[in-house]
């Protein structure tokens, strides 16, 4: 009976430094492990903390991912649209990203309009109004991009919330995979991407990047957001006018030219147009819903769709 109570004793001293041990493992690491441990959570007590700066949680080195948001210039109305560009995007999950698409407009001005977005915001939280007038060339590029900071950094989240924030239109078509790829070997700040105009040219500094759709990096986002050089040049192309801000701001030091992997549909041909092909990363112009169906035919969308009872499609 001794020898059961000494052993008892041996393995409850064991077990307690066992913890011990584990906490002490937990505050070099700055690892929780209330999971394993019913005791309560072992803190770290070597917490540094910048009291000038927000508490924006920096990038985890051991992660590679890229972060990227893709806002959709589009109108309140287009109900239609953006359900089907749901279906597009929703069905494709690159490796190594994570993309969130959000589709931007100004503010509500129909009855109807509040209660359907209201509705669409319930069930897709993908929806970004900004507080601007509907307009095509007065600013609502700049709203976008200058409202981006307030809108997403938070504390306690990574920073930055995005690597890259890229601006398109709603009949523009990504292939996120293709996009992704072409980021992974790109710098992660000063960053200039898209088509660069005029459609002949391949030199990324000779104008600017064409409205199909053009990333920059979120260093450049918060730039736009405090220089008085975005704020005193807003009308006029949307497109044209950026490239101008990043001109005169001396900004956009790493461009690079995604020509000819983007491209506009290649019917009717014009010097911006290609056929399709493999190395896409985003097709414009897919004004009909011929020409998406034949851009998504050719790309081959539907490949990983799995055999049910439940339907045949031949």
């Amino acid at each position: 009976m001794k020898v059961t109570k000494q052993n008892g004793r041996q393995f409850i001293l064991t077990s307690f430094f066992f913890i011990f041990f584990l906490c002490i493992l937990a505050s070099i690491n700055q690892i929780r492990f209330g999971s394993w441990l019913k005791f309560g959570r072992c803190k770290s007590p070597f917490h540094s903390h910048n009291s000038s700066s927000p508490n924006f949680l920096r990038e985890n080195s051991s992660s590679n991912d890229i972060r990227i948001l893709l806002g959709i210039l589009t109108l309140p109305d287009q109900y239609h649209r953006r359900h089907f560009l749901r279906l597009i995007y929703g069905t494709q999950s690159p490796v190594g990203a994570k993309v969130d698409v959000k589709f931007v407009f100004c503010n509500l001005t129909k009855e109807d309009q509040k209660v359907l977005v209201s509705l669409e915001i319930m069930r897709y939280n993908d929806i970004m109004i900004l507080n601007c007038k509907e307009n095509m060339n007065k600013g609502k590029t700049y709203t976008y991009f200058s409202s981006l900071p307030e809108m997403l950094n938070e504390e306690n989240k990574p920073y930055p919330p995005y690597h890259y924030v890229l601006k398109s239109d709603d009949d523009t078509y990504f292939r996120l995979a293709n996009l992704v790829e072409s980021l992974r070997v790109l710098p992660r700040e000063d960053l200039y991407y898209g088509y660069v105009i005029p459609c002949p040219s391949m030199d990324p500094f000779n104008q600017y990047m064409s409205g199909m759709g053009f990333l920059v990096s979120w260093d450049i986002v918060e730039w736009i957001r405090v220089s008085d050089i975005p704020k005193t040049h807003l009308e006029g192309p949307e497109d044209r006018v950026f490239g101008e801000w990043l001109r005169d701001g001396h900004r956009a030091k790493n461009r690079f030219n995604a020509k000819w992997s983007m491209y506009n549909y290649p019917e009717p041909a014009t010097r911006c147009t290609h056929e399709l092909w493999p190395e896409t990363v985003a097709v414009h112009l897919l004004k009909t819903q011929e020409k998406w169906i034949r851009t998504l035919s050719y790309f081959n969308v539907t490949k990983d769709l799995k055999p049910s009872k439940l339907y045949h499609i031949p």
